[in-house]
């Protein structure tokens, strides 16, 4: 039974694909928006700019869309820049489906909801576990300008909303990915491993000691169809975890293992993986590539080393409250070991990695 008519906007990113995956396979028709829409199946493509408001005007012209999925941001070099380029994203996208018979618009955001933007990354005064009660944290953050873009719309064309606060992301994307923290692990894995470096831990000793959380992209897909679907998610947010903690300390031994490496100990002060492999990776994954037969001779294409440095530098517990989901039906569960082992797993198939 067909549940909706979806548009899927940034569908060949991380929370994009698995979305579509998760639509496709429950019987929803799907429309999936990128500036360069990459063949998926199950999925029609529509090729526009979100940048660009006559390219939306034209991308979705007639579209009998019933449900949209915000699952894509732009980077800038400032918070303001950001604000701007984002906020102009989701304006024009509800400005070119004002004429849809829209029934629920969902929006991805994250935990910067409670740390703080990028410019000020853990600065936000939220305690943990993060709850979706606690205030806007001070400070200029697009994913508030998103908010507030999403709620006017919904107000003025009658339509409902959800907003979906995912962690450190982990899957795998049908294109090039920002933020990319499974892959990025194990392209870095699969470097120490050919080159005989040390698997070292990049992160704050804060990170690697403190209790930590994540998000299954499928796990996240299955919540965005649970609240496009349940009147019990109408016009709320939800954090969106895996359900389970755990401590990298423990984690990067589960990574090592899969890639036959030993754990190096914590180093007592960040090594980040940016400032480590920006200049030499791009010549060590060619090799690698070569030399395995791999599909991607890029790292560029693969890893994200800043938006991992980010994550993991962190000096601040990150813990996410998954309790107001719970209680309004969501009761989808993932192992956050599983999720990278399988990702690993993965990757290895489609000769990502070797």
């Amino acid at each position: 039974m067909q549940k909706g008519i979806a548009l899927i906007a940034g569908v060949t990113g991380i929370s994009g694909h698995n979305l579509a995956n998760v639509l496709v396979a429950s019987g929803w028709t799907v429309y999936g928006l990128a500036r360069q829409p990459v063949a998926q199946e199950g999925v029609i493509p529509v090729a526009g700019d979100l940048l660009d408001a006559a390219s939306m005007q034209k991308a979705l012209h007639g579209l009998p869309i019933t449900h949209v999925f915000f699952c894509t941001w732009t980077r800038r070099a400032t918070e303001k820049e950001n604000v701007e380029a984002n906020g102009a994203m989701m304006r024009n996208l509800c400005d070119a489906l004002t004429d849809a018979p829209l029934q629920h618009v969902a929006l991805v955001t994250g935990t910067k909801h409670y740390l703080g933007s990028f410019e000020n990354y853990g600065s936000g005064r939220a305690e943990t576990p993060f709850r979706e009660s606690e205030p806007r944290q001070p400070g200029e953050n697009f994913y508030y300008t998103l908010e507030d873009i999403l709620f006017a719309a919904a107000r003025q064309h009658d339509f409902t909303w959800s907003v979906h606060r995912s962690h450190t992301m982990i899957g795998k994307a049908k294109g090039t990915n920002a933020m990319n923290m499974g892959v990025t692990l194990a392209v870095y894995a699969s470097i120490c491993k050919a080159t005989g470096q040390p698997f070292v831990f990049p992160g704050s000793r804060t990170q690697w000691d403190a209790l930590t959380d994540l998000t299954d992209a499928g796990l996240l897909g299955r919540q965005l169809e649970w609240a496009a679907l349940s009147p019990a998610a109408r016009n709320e947010a939800f954090n969106t975890v895996n359900g389970d903690v755990f401590r990298w300390r423990w984690m990067w031994g589960e990574i090592a293992a899969f890639f036959d490496l030993e754990p190096a100990p914590h180093p007592g002060t960040p090594m980040p993986l940016e400032a480590r492999l920006k200049d030499v990776a791009p010549a060590q994954w060619r090799e690698i590539a070569a030399d395995h037969g791999l599909v991607e001779a890029d790292v560029d294409k693969l890893a994200s080393w800043w938006h991992t440095d980010a994550d993991l530098g962190r000096e601040i517990e990150c813990v996410n409250d998954m309790t107001k989901s719970r209680e309004r039906g969501f009761l989808g569960f993932h192992d956050s070991r599983a999720s990278f082992l399988e990702l690993f797993t993965r990757l290895r198939a489609e000769r990502l990695i070797p």
